[in-house]
């Protein structure tokens, strides 16, 4: 009976303050991209052996769904691999909240290909040509004479939305166009079709896949952290609210920049904000 109570109370709290809750309940959920989320497992680990005395529990569904359970008041976290919205920051007034990013490091957008592509640049126009269907042959770029099988991101994924705006400009993308729910699911469909192409966040490249230039920089840790690489983005932690200064919450969001938290961000692949 206790626990409904208080979680009766940290519901009604929760309407006027995420740290209110935080406190009561002693749980932090996170949502959002699949990009940010083995940053968020790690940090989840090794936050677990700290004196907080908070259970985590993390969904990795995309940027989008982070943000809207955010609004929604269903998670404490809304990790996410672009910025909110301002549809979504109007939402977000709607419902009492505000949201408050924290920029925990960069990442690139990577266009990836079959390991048997001998393709190794690729300008924007021509991305555009094979995202709308007007390129449909590798031959038309150089290559072998197999026909183009295009992998997107679905749409509410942040890596999505990065791509759609920096890459093909926004472009309407073609009607054979496929799409994948994760980063995991892009790189498997990638290096197993010859002809395909799709992209990924520098953190989850791996053998099995090329990597092409864009605009003819290479994606790498230096290019993403000078700025150099078009397809640059950084990587966000949104609460609802400042959270309380000492607080677990506070503590979490701000992991990134302890050295362990920089260790785990270059460990995974990505770019950290601070050297130690």
């Amino acid at each position: 009976m206790l626990k409904n109570l208080v979680f009766v109370c940290a519901s009604f709290l929760c309407v006027v303050s995420v740290t209110i809750n935080i406190a009561e309940s002693q749980e932090i959920r996170i949502e959002g991209s699949t990009t940010v989320g083995p940053i968020v497992d790690s940090f989840v680990e090794a936050m677990k052996h700290s004196d907080l005395g908070v259970r985590f529990t993390v969904k990795k569904t995309g940027s989008g769904d982070g943000a809207a359970a955010l609004i929604d008041g269903r998670c404490e976290i809304a990790a996410m691999s672009r910025f909110m919205k301002d549809e979504e920051y109007k939402k977000a007034a709607n419902t009492g909240r505000k949201p408050v990013p924290f920029t925990i490091c960069m990442d690139g957008v990577c266009l990836i290909v079959h390991p048997s592509n001998k393709i190794h640049n690729l300008t924007r126009a021509q991305v555009i040509d094979i995202y709308t269907g007007k390129i449909k042959s590798w031959r038309e770029l150089g290559g072998v004479d197999i026909p183009i099988t295009a992998i997107s991101r679905d749409t509410s994924s942040g890596t999505y939305e990065v791509f759609h705006e920096l890459a093909v400009n926004k472009a309407k993308l073609g009607n054979s166009v496929e799409y994948t729910n994760s980063n995991p699911q892009m790189f498997t469909r990638v290096s197993t079709t010859k002809g395909a192409i799709g992209y990924v966040g520098i953190g989850f490249l791996q053998d099995g896949v090329s990597t092409v230039r864009f605009e003819n920089i290479l994606p790498t840790t230096d290019t993403v952290a000078n700025g150099t690489y078009p397809l640059s983005r950084p990587l966000y932690l949104f609460t609802d609210g400042y959270p309380k200064i000492g607080s677990p919450l506070m503590k979490f969001c701000n992991f990134y920049l302890t050295e362990e938290g920089q260790d785990i961000i270059k460990a995974k692949g990505f770019v950290p904000f601070t050297k130690y």
